[in-house]
């Protein structure tokens, strides 16, 4: 995901002057081409994540739009009150982008799991949260981010990311976007676990049980159009990704039960979850092997689903 982004990046750039790359000291063997071509729009900051964040606050003030790139947590949770006060407070078109969102940086430990950044950013005003789930899918929210004036935030995978679309998805403000055919089951992919997800999809097949899968890239604003037309068309929706309580799940919960009590409609689809629901990992080690610690391995995935199911299936004895 990180090489379609810097691609895009540095192709937009081009064509718009106001384009502007502020990095952490990281991103070496990705940004090396931007700094090159574009030298007076490049700039390191250094190790130093809340003066990056004010910097690109002034730039954004000079009338450029600032994409912050560094690794994980580390353009968001060391500047949380930075991109609060500085960025969102006065809707300046900033970018913040963290790159390895999720497990993604697995063997670097938990300072490098961005398991978190929902929660911290959703509360945020004015900031629109973007989470692609493929390289495809990036190219197509950068043209959202380029065109929006305000901040936002994008958090992308690692690098060698597998292609699930055919071609390069519409993507419409806080609506699911279909990625496989299915019925009974929908799966809603936030982020880099699209892969994941269809490994759940084929376990759910050897069970008879058919299964749709949608990606979620964008959180916010969530279109409630979207959701409310799977209602009809399956038994349960489940919300998968590499984040803990207050992630994308609670987030579309509470959106349409405020819908609900709004309206007076009460919504008929069964939400489940499928996040990290551990306390943070003490340990370091590859992806597959921290998704099963934190439960989320295709397997416990599955059982999970199954039990949900077959309790949605019991009569109500009450």
């Amino acid at each position: 995901m990180r090489n379609t982004f810097i691609d895009s990046l540095q192709s937009q750039a081009r064509e718009d002057p106001r384009i502007f790359l502020v990095v952490g000291d990281l991103g070496f063997s990705v940004v090396e081409n931007f700094a090159k071509e574009f030298p007076d729009r490049f700039l390191n900051a250094g190790i130093a994540e809340q003066n990056m964040a004010g910097i690109a606050a002034g730039l954004a003030i000079e009338g450029y739009h600032v994409f912050v790139y560094s690794i994980a947590n580390f353009p968001l949770v060391r500047c949380l009150e930075q991109i609060r006060n500085d960025i969102c407070y006065h809707n300046l078109s900033v970018t913040i982008v963290s790159v390895g969102g999720g497990l993604s940086y697995g063997n670097l430990g938990y300072s490098h799991h961005a398991t978190e950044d929902f929660s911290l950013t959703i509360p945020l005003p004015n900031l629109r949260i973007f989470a692609p789930g493929d390289p495809l899918e990036v190219r197509s929210v950068m043209k959202s981010i380029y065109s929006y004036h305000g901040p936002s935030y994008l958090r992308l995978g690692k690098a060698g990311e597998k292609i699930f679309h055919k071609c390069e998805p519409i993507i419409n403000s806080g609506e699911l976007v279909e990625v496989s055919e299915g019925r009974k089951v929908l799966l809603i992919t936030v982020g880099g676990v699209m892969d994941l997800g269809f490994e759940i999809k084929e376990l759910l097949e050897s069970h008879n049980i058919d299964a749709a899968i949608s990606s979620f890239p964008e959180l916010s604003p969530l279109s409630y159009k979207s959701f409310c037309s799977i209602e009809e068309r399956f038994e349960l929706a489940v919300v998968l990704e590499e984040h803990r309580n207050g992630g994308a799940y609670s987030y579309i919960s509470d959106c349409l039960h405020l819908h609900e009590i709004h309206s007076g409609r009460k919504n008929r689809i069964f939400l489940m979850p499928l996040r990290i629901d551990l306390p943070p990992p003490a340990s370091s080690g590859s992806l597959k092997f921290l998704r099963s610690k934190l439960n989320l391995s295709p397997d416990l995935c599955l059982q999970r689903i199954l039990e949900i199911m077959n309790t949605i299936k019991q009569p109500n004895c009450s």
